[in-house]
């Protein structure tokens, strides 16, 4: 059963942080102020973005206005996914099983590793001197 309006979700990628608002509407969806289409400049980050609207049929019926803070254009993008996804979870349990068959629902976990001390990165050591 389809919940009151507007639903507040939040999705999180790498350090990118993206609060969303849905509400009934066209289809539109602004990020930040700004046309999801002019926020993302690669394809591949306007594609990430929708993804979870494509998978469901009835993505022209809401509007959502995003949010956008921390980190790239990538982490934003699949912030923006999984944040869209859970707002349509929570308009309408029954889009589950598509969302979740999708990949959708779930947060990418992968974050940059810390840089250690007496190293120059991560991993990178300085080198190595026999003699």
């Amino acid at each position: 059963m389809p919940t009151a309006s507007p639903i507040q979700t939040t999705g999180r990628r790498k350090t990118a942080i993206v609060t969303v608002k849905l509400s009934p509407g066209t289809g539109i969806v602004t990020v930040n102020g700004r046309d999801v289409n002019d926020y993302f400049t690669t394809t591949t980050s306007r594609i990430e973005a929708v993804k979870p609207l494509n998978a469901i049929e009835g993505g022209k019926k809401f509007d959502f206005v995003c949010k956008a803070i921390g980190g790239g254009t990538t982490g934003q993008a699949g912030a923006l996914s999984l944040a869209i996804a859970r707002a349509l979870i929570e308009h309408d349990a029954e889009l589950r099983p598509a969302l979740k068959k999708g990949g959708f629902l779930r947060r990418d976990p992968r974050m940059k590793e810390r840089k250690k001390s007496g190293q120059p990165g991560a991993r990178k050591r300085f080198q190595f001197s026999k003699r």
